[in-house]
């Protein structure tokens, strides 16, 4: 059996950064730390409204995946400007994703059933295919059939499944079960399509070992406890944590 991958979303060390113009915590020291202590890749997203990560930070990052051989994962919107900007970076991974501005978070996937959202995200689908062949792309989406029929029309490689309303129900301690089924639904429908099942949003080391114990997912992508729950405990010892659960170690 595979052991899943591990994506480090470091955003939020440039949200704290970006709260007083400083040039601290660094973002490329946190790339660095993550990969040195066991992550897989780095997760990074470039929003239309830069509250986070800027267009240096892209650059840096990258050069720093780079350095370890180790694969920079991109999420944007179907933003033309930032589009533009995955397609001259040429990441290894590029994940489209929903942006709306008033939001605190990415609130939830891409609904494809709509016509205009999918024409759209055809379209960028297209031009990155186009434009920077080797770079794949994921989709940030629901656990919902309907969605990933319309996903398998589009020339991606993966689905990222939205996990933060399971995130939440594990943290308040709700039947998850339901969920759980419609993940394994999921995995079974990408299989079939030859498209990886990976999962992202709200998760945590608790929340994360459920979907692990079931084998539902070939990567994680955790980035806001990470970061959070590291001011504490440090950066290096929670991705290590992270990657022992990920192991089977921490089950």
């Amino acid at each position: 059996m595979n052991l899943p991958k591990l994506g480090i979303n470091i955003d939020h060390v440039a949200t704290l950064r970006q709260q007083r113009d400083e040039h601290y915590p660094c973002v490329v020291k946190a790339a660095n730390i993550c990969l040195e202590s066991g992550a897989d890749q780095i997760t990074i997203h470039l929003r239309e409204d830069r509250r986070h990560i800027q267009d240096f930070d892209v650059k840096a990052v990258c050069e720093v995946t780079k350095q370890f051989n180790k694969p920079l994962n991109l999420e944007i919107g179907c933003i033309p400007e930032i589009v533009n900007i995955a397609i001259n970076i040429a990441p290894e991974w590029v994940c489209l994703v929903p942006e709306n501005r008033e939001e605190k978070t990415t609130e939830g996937g891409l609904n494809l059933t709509r016509d205009p959202i999918f024409q759209k995200v055809k379209e960028t689908c297209e031009k990155l295919k186009t434009e920077t062949p080797n770079s794949k792309i994921s989709l940030f989406l629901e656990s919902n059939n309907q969605i990933l029929a319309k996903a398998a029309e589009l020339p991606i490689d993966a689905v990222e499944i939205h996990t933060g309303d399971f995130a939440r129900a594990h943290i308040n301690n709700e039947n998850t079960e339901e969920l759980l089924k419609s993940f394994e639904n999921s995995l079974i429908f990408l299989k079939s399509k030859d498209i990886a099942c990976h999962a992202g949003h709200g998760l945590t080391i608790n929340s994360v070992k459920p979907l692990v114990e079931k084998n539902l997912f070939q990567e994680y992508n955790i980035g806001h406890w990470v970061i959070a729950v590291s001011v504490y405990e440090g950066l290096k010892n929670v991705v290590r944590d992270l990657k022992n659960t990920l192991n089977g170690n921490n089950l």
